[in-house]
């Protein structure tokens, strides 16, 4: 039957892969399959680049000379009608595995499928490059392997671990062949499938995962038995070993020197079913022993295996009754080989090898517990192997140490008691009436606080300190700070005799205080476990307190008329409720009500400290440093004195009083503070008033230019020669269209002609000078941009008294006056201009420069036109 000529379109499809140097392929030598299997050939072509799926097209012959249309994966009418049912059933079909790859599958192979296959691949190269198309020969044999079980059904085997069972499979073949065996046993349980021992077909052992060890102990043997039996031998069984047995049995060829698997068969072979050992303990449920005398608990083991089991007993202490292992101490062990391993106290014994005793030698009460017996069985294996066969915890067994407690009574008593805040405070803490106190029991305290209420309700104790069994004494948090400082003192007296005190009692310190006694037991250890606690009554520290009351007031001794004179002031301090007191002064000054110059403004002056110790705080003047005296008259009465007064000290005075009470050593704690009455010192005047001004002819300037700024002075009122009156002037300036900034200080000029100039971050500069008694004038130099803004100047006038000192005035501002700083256009663009036009210039010239050389030299070759070869797309029958 022929092939029918392809479609055009199709054809035209494959002409877009490229192929080059195609090569089909399919498996080398003979594939040897047998009747009733599935025959899988693999084709594939090599060195494909092409972006679709390859086609592949099967055909087949008996003999290799003429082959029949078999499958196709691009052609549907491609196979012959001798196919075409076993195509539609699915027993021959085609699996793609890559678009260079395919795989025939003939399900159940026929003796009638014995020949050659050939797989090629459709053309539409211009050129043919490689081969299109390879062939295998397959070779088809009648089933000769026969798998059964030793016996049918399959038998089902009751076992116990440690025992051993043997399962047996038979295989043969009679292939005319020279073929051979590979046998595996498998273990099915459930979805899992494990491979045990397996048999290769060129003779060599592979145990499974899991199995190498007992495989190589002998634990797990695989025979041959005659002929045709194949026997599984396990020597001991375990756990593990329940499930369902396979013996899977597969025929193996060798074609030019390549092994081949033909067929493959598996068969249930038995059941096994492991038996679990029966394990029990019994412990005594509760056991009573008086300290110093031996524990002794026995352990009793009821088992159902007869054979060669040992015992591993093992015992364990713990606090909690129940029976988990964790937080459990291990006592002693007894290990299969009878070897033991235990304390000095502590010994495991056995009557027989189903009872156990464990001796506990002088108990005391830390031996107070639950005990616990853990026994695991051992099955001994093969090659001196040994496995664990079952294992069991006992209940767990009660026992109680009873004991001696020593007996004793505590007593609390306040041996220094306080009046007042800040009083030491001192508690003993006494143990009497002891009875049964041994050299073996120490007697340790641990002091609590508990705050004091008016009404009933509950307040929970707040630990001081405890002392621990080996004399370690931890602060609790209310108390570690304080201990820290030296304020709390905790001591031992005596053996019996504890004591408690606090160097400076406060008021928060004041409740209830009660102490608790605490006997130790040494132990076997040395280390020391409580035995009992005894509580003391409580005792109450309370004191009556009042508040502090502190009263200051002040007056003044000598009248006071005019700017010049002594202002004196005294100030008489009266307290009550303090104890033992000191007292530090403050002079404040206040502007009087109505002066807008520094509102809301409290000056601190000078002060004295409980010490003695005068200090001048914010007394700037420093032309009358030695102006002001502030001193002790006596303990509770003070004196300020404030010479050659000025105008600007005009105010309220007041003296601010704070008491101070003695807690210990050089240590002060501030006790009330109080401020007296004001005085005031006010100044009836008629003097002059004076104003300012500033005044510029140039309010807007260009870059660079100067500005001229004058602030002009004015007197009104009653008139003074020049030489009575001096000026302090300084220039600020805000640089904003408003006064929202914080002014700049440019420049100032005392009245001792000492001129101040302030910091700048620009080029132009400023001076400061006197024009006439009453003009002041600022100059700006080289002025630039950032000089625009608002300029006013501050005068802070002098005038000579008639006594010859000068009298400082309240300081005046003129109003702010704008100046605008313009630019010069020319100027500025002048010289980027300049360099415009020449950067121009030079970029012109070099531009000529480069076209010239690149059509002088870069021009000169002949460029040569490149023949396109016309192809043609060559139209091909395939056959």
């Amino acid at each position: 039957m022929g092939r029918p000529a392809p479609r055009p379109l199709l054809l035209a499809l494959l002409s877009l892969a490229v192929c080059r140097g195609r090569v089909v392929r399919v498996p080398a030598g003979t594939l040897v399959r047998v009747v009733g299997t599935e025959l899988v050939i693999p084709c594939n072509v090599s060195d494909y680049d092409g972006p679709s799926e390859q086609n592949f097209d099967w055909s087949f012959s008996s003999s290799g000379s003429s082959f029949v249309e078999l499958a196709s994966t691009w052609e549907v009418g491609f196979p012959a009608q001798l196919y075409r049912e076993r195509l539609q059933r699915g027993d021959i079909l085609l699996r793609r595995t890559a678009n260079d790859a395919v795989e025939l599958h003939i399900k159940n192979v026929q003796p009638s499928d014995q020949g050659h296959y050939k797989c090629s691949t459709p053309s539409t190269d211009a050129t043919v490059q490689g081969n299109y198309e390879d062939t295998v020969q397959v070779k088809v044999l009648a089933d000769a392997l026969v798998v059964g079980p030793s016996s049918r059904p399959p038998p089902g085997l009751s076992l116990r671990e440690g025992e051993p069972f043997e399962l047996r499979c038979i295989a043969s073949t009679t292939s005319p062949l020279h073929t051979h065996l590979a046998l595996r046993w498998e273990l099915h349980r459930g979805p899992v499938h494990r491979s045990i021992l397996a048999l290769s077909h060129e003779g060599r052992f592979h145990p499974g995962p899991g199995y190498e060890q007992r495989y190589h102990s002998g634990d797990v043997r695989l025979d041959t038995v005659g002929s045709d039996a194949y026997r599984l031998s396990v020597a001991r069984a375990l756990s593990a070993d329940q499930g369902s047995y396979r013996c899977v049995v597969s025929e193996w060829i060798t074609e030019q020197g390549s092994w081949q698997e033909i067929q493959e068969k598996a068969v249930e072979v038995a059941t096994v079913v492991i038996q679990p050992t029966a394990l029990q303990l019994a412990v005594p449920r509760t056991v009573s022993v008086t300290e110093g005398k031996d524990l002794d608990l026995s352990c009793n083991i009821t088992t159902d295996r007869v054979d060669d089991v040992r015992p591993e007993v093992t015992w364990y202490f713990k606090k909690t009754p129940d029976t988990s292992l964790l937080a459990s101490h291990m006592l002693a062990r007894l290990d299969r080989d009878s070897l033991l391993h235990s304390s000095p106290h502590v010994a495991l014994s056995h009557v027989d090898t189903r009872s156990y005793h464990l001796l506990v030698r002088d108990v005391s009460k830390e031996n107070s517990g639950y005990y616990l017996c853990l026994v695991a069985l051992w099955a001994p294996g093969h090659n001196r192997s040994w496995h664990k066969v079952a294992e069991a915890m006992s209940a767990p067994s009660g026992v109680s140490v009873t004991w001696l407690e020593p007996e004793y009574q505590v007593y609390l008593n306040a041996s220094k008691v306080p009046g007042f805040s800040d009083d030491p405070t001192e508690l003993q803490c006494r143990v009497i009436d002891t009875k049964r106190l041994e050299a073996g029991v120490r007697l340790t305290v641990s002091w609590y606080y508990r705050m004091t209420r008016r009404n009933d309700d509950m307040v929970a104790s707040e630990l001081l300190a405890v002392m621990d069994g080996d004399w370690t004494l931890r602060y609790g948090e209310r108390s570690k700070q304080r201990a820290q400082d030296g304020e709390f003192i905790f001591s031992k007296e005596h053996t019996d005799t504890f004591n408690f005190r606090i160097q400076r009692t406060t008021e928060e310190d004041r409740g209830n205080y009660y102490c608790v006694v605490s006997a130790w037991t040494r132990q076997r250890n040395n280390s020391w476990v409580k035995s009992k606690d005894v509580f003391s009554k409580p005792v109450n520290i309370f004191w009556a307190s009042e508040d502090s009351v502190l009263v200051v007031k002040a007056r003044q001794p000598k009248p006071f008329f005019a700017a010049g004179n002594t202002f004196e002031m005294t100030c008489k301090v009266s307290s009550k409720n303090i104890k033992s007191p000191r007292y530090s002064v403050l002079i404040t000054a206040e502007k009087p009500v109505g002066d807008l110059s520094s509102p809301n403004e409290t000056k601190y002056i000078i002060s004295l400290d409980q010490d003695s110790v005068v200090k001048l705080e914010n007394w700037t003047d420093a032309s009358r440093v030695d102006g002001v005296v502030l001193e002790k008259v006596q303990e509770d009465e003070f004196r300020y004195r404030m010479y050659q007064t000025q105008v600007s000290d005009a105010g309220l005075y007041r003296c601010m009083v704070t008491a101070w009470s003695p807690i210990g050593g050089s240590l002060w704690r501030e006790a009330a503070t109080s401020l007296s009455n004001p005085i005031e010192i006010d100044f009836q005047t008629s003097g002059p008033i004076f104003n300012a001004s500033v005044h510029s002819d140039t309010p807007s300037v260009t870059r660079g230019d100067l500005i001229k700024l004058f602030c002009i002075v004015t007197v009104e009122g009653a008139v003074l020669d020049p030489d009575d009156m001096a000026f302090d002037v300084s220039w600020f300036a805000v640089h904003s269209f408003g006064l929202d900034k914080a002014p700049i200080l440019l420049s100032s000029l005392d009245r001792k002609g000492v001129v101040t100039t302030g910091q700048r971050d620009w080029k132009s500069t400023v001076s400061l000078e006197r024009v006439s008694v009453l003009e002041f004038l600022l100059q700006v130099h080289g002025s630039e941009d950032q000089d625009f803004g608002n300029y006013y100047c501050s005068v802070t006038p002098w005038v000579r008294s008639p006594t010859g000192s000068w009298q400082r005035e309240a300081e005046i501002h003129s109003r702010p006056i704008f100046i605008t700083v313009k630019m010069d256009v020319l100027n500025a663009f002048k010289y980027p201009l300049l360099i415009g036009v020449g950067l121009s210039t030079v970029i012109g010239l070099l531009s000529c420069l480069i076209g010239y050389c690149s059509s002088h030299w870069c021009c000169k070759k002949e460029v040569r036109e490149t023949r396109r070869e016309r192809r043609r797309l060559m139209s091909m029958e395939m056959d």
